[in-house]
């Protein structure tokens, strides 16, 4: 009988360990791959498969250069809130587009909101070093990311500049 309940009792264990994993290997998987929701509502994954070295494809860039540590090398679209957002990533001669639906005030808000940026706050605002996991650091290799709006150069940082619905911006990284 003990060990009738001890051979039960080993088996329920390994189920139980058995689910975890399988739990944890399939939220590793969701995670790996971003979802968000299209026009539609129904369900989307982002549209960088295959991250490589030197993918060149014909809706990508080449994982050369800067884009060598980019995280996304595809045009992709995040979120699911009320606002569009359009911002151009410009690096080396070639650009990828991120589509951002968002209820966030301002840009630097909604690409924080989706880890598409990353810097230092200063007295000016957050001093953007890293945008889809490029670096730019004058400090490092004289380079930064410019902010502009209809090829304008922008006056307020990404972090105090609000947005309307449907506007497009671009962060180009440039040599000082």
């Amino acid at each position: 009988m003990i060990r009738n309940t001890t051979r039960i009792l080993c088996l329920l264990l390994a189920l139980c360990l058995l689910a975890l994993t399988f739990v944890a290997c399939e939220k590793k998987a969701d995670e790996a791959n971003v979802t968000n929701a299209d026009t539609n509502g129904t369900a989307a994954t982002d549209t960088n498969e295959g991250n490589t070295n030197n993918t060149n494809d014909d809706a990508g860039v080449s994982r050369t250069g800067a884009w060598q540590n980019a995280t996304y090398v595809k045009d992709t679209t995040f979120g699911t809130g009320a606002k569009t957002l359009t911002v151009v990533v410009k690096a080396d001669d070639q650009s990828i587009t991120f589509t951002i639906k968002t209820d966030a005030e301002t840009v630097g808000a909604a690409l924080l909101e989706h880890e598409l940026i990353a810097g230092e706050e200063s007295q000016y605002g957050l001093y953007v070093k890293t945008v889809n996991g490029m670096l730019a650091d004058y400090n490092v290799d004289q380079t930064y990311w410019a902010f502009y709006k209809n090829n304008e150069y922008m006056m307020t940082g990404v972090d105090a500049t609000a947005f309307t619905d449907g506007e497009q911006y671009e962060l180009v990284r440039t040599a000082g």
